[in-house]
């Protein structure tokens, strides 16, 4: 199975009071926080060993339904915001080209 984007990470338990309206609508005692990961970009050689993919961005276009087309689940949409240096789909412009990096199992394998 690739690579979730919380796979290996720490998580630890928020109870501070600040957070209290939160812990009432969601009837919970505690959120649980996840570490920011800091996942650097492929080197050159890595990038080498990838196929790349192109997809012009259209009307209606999302990085889930594109994970979802290219790699089968919506669930790894962060891999092409990430490859790309694009986190918000509201940076991208009709008719730009994003980078599509496959296999998904070997680029996830940079991240462990």
């Amino acid at each position: 199975m690739p690579y979730k984007r919380y796979d290996g990470r720490i998580a630890f338990a928020n109870s501070n009071l600040l957070y209290a309206g939160q812990f009432l609508r969601r009837d919970v005692n505690m959120i649980a926080h996840y570490q920011t990961p800091n996942i650097s970009f492929p080197t050159v050689e890595e990038i080498m060993d990838l196929t790349i993919l192109s997809h012009m961005w259209t009307f209606g276009d999302r990085f889930y339904k594109l994970s979802d087309l290219y790699y089968g689940d919506p669930n790894y949409w962060w891999i092409i915001a990430w490859f790309n240096q694009t986190p918000l789909e509201t940076d991208i412009k009709l008719g730009d080209v994003l980078s599509i990096p496959l296999p998904l199992d070997e680029l996830t394998s940079y991240f462990r």
